[in-house]
């Protein structure tokens, strides 16, 4: 199975002539166009879709997307307004519906996926409070012998001296690392929000965090490099996580 994944397009309106506004929807049009050149089985986005939340700013987002012939699955960031996302994708069985947490099971795939809501209205910082971490765990309990991998948006670790202290309560965070690391068959965590590309071993299993795919606010890669990027995984036959970090245009290892 091979996923795509993009993260962090911050997204401002369409109707707005700004060269920011023209440069992070032209770096996800070309994701997207890439992405589809490609036999993938499903496209994860890794939250901070857009800049503020806005309805006129998912508008843009929506029609940007709309190309993708992979299945796609979003988690929201800090910046997304989780009650305008579901208004924007109500036609997605797995965005349904009320709620303070917007995180799902994606069954329809020999790999299963689970998508984490890290985000509290208003806050900039990562949360994983008791009733999610009730919610995870019971849902890795489920098919305990099915690999699976998650993806959220905020990091539940530091990242040198760039990212520390992500989430608001440490304790929320260390919970999610004991709850990963009593369920063996979890393959990875892939997350965004840091806009810097890492990989990592992490509560027994490999986290990768991937580079924004806005490239005006892209931390970490060479600035030579002005392309949009978005990440290929992939399952290896030991059940390790092979990740690829691709510029659009580009020819992929895999």
């Amino acid at each position: 199975m091979l996923i795509a994944q993009i993260s962090d397009t911050h997204l401002l309106s369409s109707g707005s002539d700004t060269p920011t506004a023209k440069l992070r929807a032209d770096c996800l049009r070309r994701c997207v166009a890439d992405i589809n050149r490609q036999d993938i089985d499903a496209v994860v986005f890794t939250g901070d879709t857009v800049q503020h939340g806005q309805p006129d700013e998912y508008e843009c987002l929506c029609e940007l997307l709309a190309p993708l012939e992979a299945p796609l699955y979003i988690v929201p960031g800090n910046r997304d307004d989780k009650d305008a996302m579901r208004d924007t994708f109500s036609d997605q069985a797995w965005l349904a519906g009320t709620g303070d947490f917007l995180h799902y099971v994606i069954d329809d795939f020999n790999l299963r996926l689970v998508g984490i809501d890290s985000t509290v209205a208003g806050e900039r910082k990562g949360r994983f409070c008791e009733s999610r971490q009730s919610w995870l765990d019971n849902v890795l309990a489920e098919q305990p012998e099915r690999a699976t991998l998650l993806f959220i948006h905020h990091p539940p670790f530091d990242v040198g001296d760039h990212y520390v202290g992500g989430y608001r309560y440490p304790e929320e965070a260390q919970a999610l690392e004991g709850i990963v690391a009593r369920h063996a068959h979890v393959v990875g965590l892939l997350c965004g929000h840091v806009h810097w590309p890492i990989a990592r071993e992490w509560a027994g299993t490999e986290a990768r965090i991937m580079p924004s795919v806005a490239i005006d606010v892209r931390n970490g890669v060479d600035e030579a490099e002005r392309r949009p990027i978005y990440m290929l995984h992939r399952l290896s036959g030991t059940n390790s996580l092979v990740s690829e970090t691709k510029p659009a245009g580009s020819t992929p290892l895999f």
